[in-house]
């Protein structure tokens, strides 16, 4: 058996703190950048009568969420239907799980969450559809189910108008199941580097889902929402006249990966998540290693990058489990003295917001250099 020693963690940040007495490892985010970023992309929705569902898969936390519904979000998108609980718990009631399920206990938790929440959950298969009508009818309640039709990722979702039809055809044989319009998401397309690519794919995506809308009314079929779009196409995605809901989500934090790409447009987004890090060793000649490795930041879609003006000269070159390798910028592994920078401080922007914040429990939120607010990731490690 464990013995008590009364042996606790101390937390990383209090309210209060000085940021620079954060420790670090932290996940930190900038509350100035950040309440920007969630008022642009309101006013961006509302100014051409848009809904707003922003993806909480960004952020997974229900503090986040709610500052997104004061700024006028219709709801929120999940991924996984784990992820649902928190936000329905912490009173968020209107969800769609922008994607598919299948299983027995799957079946089980969405007509659970269906009798708290307004869900909805995306199809591409009539047994799934079979299941979610069993699952919702045994628990007395009824589930909303979009089609999800694929507009060029090639991932999930129909492509034929036949396919699509006998979706819409299996969801009316259901009492328990509503049929709520079509899933139209092209994650593939967010990254495009330059603005007049995003552009152009976009608009081609666009006109896969008007198609398939255009389907549907001629079988007499109305289709109130057609919903999907992100944060990389989201200007082209509300100005379609396709869409009338998006799905944003990285837009609240933006990372290195939407750093890199060209913004036209009028939304210019800021970084406002960070992993503070510290300088933990200068043995070698030439590098510093800090605190953040592999296990406190995603490399999927690129090393990290040290903030602009923390200290210019070091790049980050390589991730190991608890390790980050910093070179001085654009020199060979023996140039430059770094020995002066045992113990600096520095702040990381991550490649990939998502699941960077995925491996941590808690946001510091801060305002100047001041520590504002903690707020927990509610749905850290929920993938189920």
């Amino acid at each position: 058996m464990a013995e008590d020693l009364g042996l606790y963690v101390p937390p990383a940040a209090r309210i209060g703190d000085p940021l620079q007495r954060v420790g670090t490892p932290s996940l930190v985010l900038d509350l100035d950048a950040f309440e920007f970023n969630i008022e642009r992309m309101a006013a961006l929705a509302a100014a051409h009568g848009i809904a707003l569902r922003p993806h909480a898969k960004a952020h997974k936390s229900t503090a986040i969420a709610a500052a997104q519904l004061a700024a006028g979000a219709v709801g929120v998108c999940c991924q996984k239907l784990s992820e649902v609980y928190p936000f329905v718990r912490q009173g968020i009631r209107d969800i769609h799980l922008s994607n598919e399920v299948v299983g027995a206990d799957k079946m089980a938790m969405a007509a659970e969450l269906a009798r708290h929440a307004r869900l909805s959950i995306c199809a591409d298969h009539v047994a799934q559809i079979d299941a979610l009508g069993a699952a919702a009818a045994q628990a007395g309640t009824r589930i909303t189910v979009l089609p999800e039709v694929d507009i060029g990722q090639g991932r999930c979702g129909v492509t034929g108008s036949d396919e699509l039809m006998a979706l819409v055809e299996r969801i009316a044989r259901y009492g328990s199941l509503r049929f709520g319009g079509l899933q139209a998401y092209h994650g593939g397309i967010q990254h495009l580097a330059t603005w007049n690519e995003r552009r152009d794919a976009a608009l081609r995506s666009a006109e896969k889902a008007a198609q398939h809308v255009r389907h549907l009314e001629a079988r007499g079929i109305a289709c109130s929402v057609v919903t999907g779009g992100g944060t990389g196409t989201v200007e082209f995605d509300v100005e379609s006249g396709v869409f009338t809901e998006v799905q944003p989500g990285s837009y609240v934090f933006m990372d290195g990966h939407y750093g890199s790409n060209e913004w036209g447009g009028t939304l210019k987004l800021q970084h406002s998540l960070f992993i503070a890090t510290t300088v933990m060793s200068t043995a070698k000649h030439g590098m510093a290693v800090c605190d953040v490795g592999l296990k406190g930041v995603a490399v999927d879609s690129g090393l990290p990058r040290v903030r602009p003006g923390d200290d210019d000269a070091l790049r980050y070159t390589a991730a190991n489990d608890e390790h980050g390798i910093l070179r001085i910028a654009d020199g060979d592994e023996d140039d430059g003295d770094v020995r002066d920078r045992l113990g600096e401080r520095l702040m990381l922007i991550p490649g990939h917001c998502d699941p960077t914040a995925n491996l941590y429990r808690q946001y510091v939120c801060y305002r100047g250099d001041t520590v504002e607010a903690l707020w927990d990731i509610d749905a850290s490690g929920l993938s189920r």
